[in-house]
């Protein structure tokens, strides 16, 4: 088995799922996302036995175009997030009824191949047809399942759209003039380049607008909140869990070994970059009125910490960045759950009209304050092994980035806890909020079982990655 057989069975899995109707989709789509996420496992088995599990076939002749899908151990750890929250993002919607179900989850299984093909591609133009083709579904569930105003939804959507998709043409520009240096789309081709300082640096440029769109890094995250608030709770989970990860992702793999030299000179101003987003971020939550915008910013102050941990150019800065993608994916997927269950009980996501839910509901109560626990990176839970580890990278470069970061983990406990007290405490509501469910509950204990299990013993992806992010160093500094 290679990897490859993922894509196969996520591909075959949204066919079968359009065409299964409507009453089957939910359950066609979780079985298949299962049997993607068992895969994986195996997969993850074979490779740690010294089995290789990557592909490489001429598929293209004239330009020359591979087949080429890369399976070292950062792929499969972005693998293994990809198939291991697919499931539970299905799962979790089970509690909601879509007009029209068949094309809403073979759409989720759509982009979560597009998605895992962005992770796992090894040839340049490969990799971007997979980057592009995530686009599709989630801008079709978004626009169609999401909630508000028509109008206003349209253009949040039709915005994240266009705005993506022309920052995504300049890193198509970029494979292109790479192309015509190496005369292959192949990664260890494009590494062996030896490319002058202006073309870095205009490869470097045109790769960081598609990846800071994505991700997003300010100022180029004006998208983000609204299209956070108006997608359907499954879209935005998609978004926040996973596609975002696939600029941060892509930082590692393509920008920073194709154009080194760039970050070389220029590391300060991108580490500040994301720590600015860190600021921003948690100044602008402290603000927000809707429970979902407020997450949305939040968000956007984690993912700064990643993006200046990546940016550091060391072992520890990527490691622990690529810990935080994961644990980000996670929390924030579990938060947004909890919006949502929320919102189908009492049908609105404003702060001021909720409250008096832990009289009602000490289960769901114990829960959520886990993951807000989590988010603010409690030690013991997964986030804080990623976010230790990026502030004690940055610390190396300049200790006043270690302090200036740090703020995501106090400002982000006063907005968090504050956001918590007023949701779930205060005089009981006159709203009955009904129990969680068994699905529910599931949901939310597989992705706090994940949270605890790695934040006790994270060794397992700390061994996976590592080897892969030396390799990654070791092409930066021969350049």
């Amino acid at each position: 088995m290679n990897v490859s057989t993922i894509l196969i069975i996520l591909l075959i899995g949204a066919f079968a799922t359009y065409f299964s109707g409507d009453k089957l989709a939910s359950k066609v789509a979780l079985l298949f996302s299962l049997a993607t996420l068992g895969c994986s496992i195996v997969l993850l088995n074979n490779f740690s036995a010294g089995e290789n599990i990557s592909v490489i076939n001429s598929w293209i002749v004239q330009p020359k175009i591979s087949f080429a899908l890369n399976a070292d151990g950062l792929a499969l750890a972005m693998l293994l997030l990809t198939t291991a929250l697919t499931p539970i993002i299905i799962f979790s919607s089970f509690g909601n009824e879509y007009k029209n179900s068949k094309a809403f989850y073979a759409l989720i299984l759509f982009m979560a191949f597009a998605m895992t093909g962005t992770f796992l591609s090894a040839d340049g133009l490969l990799y971007y047809i997979f980057w592009e083709l995530a686009l599709i579904p989630i801008y079709f569930i978004a626009l169609i399942w999401g909630n508000g105003d028509a109008d206003e939804r349209r253009k949040a959507v039709v915005k994240f759209f266009i705005y993506t998709l022309a920052g995504s043409l300049f890193m198509l520009t970029a494979f292109i003039y790479l192309y015509t240096k190496a005369q292959s789309f192949l990664i260890e081709d494009l590494y062996k380049l030896n490319l002058s300082a202006d073309e870095q640096l205009w490869i470097f440029l045109a790769f960081f607008l598609a990846y800071a769109i994505k991700i997003p890094i300010i100022p180029f995250h004006t998208w983000q909140a609204n299209v956070y608030q108006k997608a359907p709770t499954v879209g935005t989970m998609l978004l926040s869990g996973i596609m975002l990860k696939m600029g941060l992702y892509s930082v590692i793999r393509w920008q920073l070994p194709i154009a080194p030299l760039v970050m070389k000179e220029y590391m300060d101003i991108f580490i500040v970059l994301g720590i600015a987003g860190v600021i921003y971020g948690s100044i602008v939550a402290l603000r927000q009125k809707d429970l979902k915008k407020l997450l949305a910013y939040s968000s956007l102050a984690h993912v700064g910490l990643i993006v200046a941990g990546t940016y550091t150019l060391t072992v520890d800065g990527l490691r622990g960045a690529v810990l935080q993608m994961i644990a980000h994916g996670f929390v924030v997927v579990g938060l947004f759950y909890v919006a949502e269950i929320i919102y189908r009980r009492f049908e609105t996501r404003e702060i001021a009209s909720l409250g008096g839910i832990r009289t009602q509901s000490p289960k769901f109560t114990s829960m959520f304050l886990i993951l807000v626990l989590a988010s603010v990176a409690l030690p013991t839970t997964f986030n804080f092994v990623g976010e230790f580890t990026v502030l004690y990278s940055l610390s190396q470069i300049n200790i006043w980035f270690a302090v200036l970061g740090g703020t995501t983990i106090i400002l982000g406990a006063y907005y968090m806890l504050k956001m918590f007290q007023n949701v779930m405490l205060g005089e009981t509501n006159s709203k009955v909020f009904a129990d969680v469910t068994l699905n529910e509950g599931i949901s939310m204990v597989a992705i706090i079982a994940v949270l605890i299990f790695f934040g006790f013993y994270p060794k397992p992806i700390t061994d996976l990655i590592t080897p892969s992010l030396e390799t990654i160093l070791n092409v930066i500094n021969k350049n």
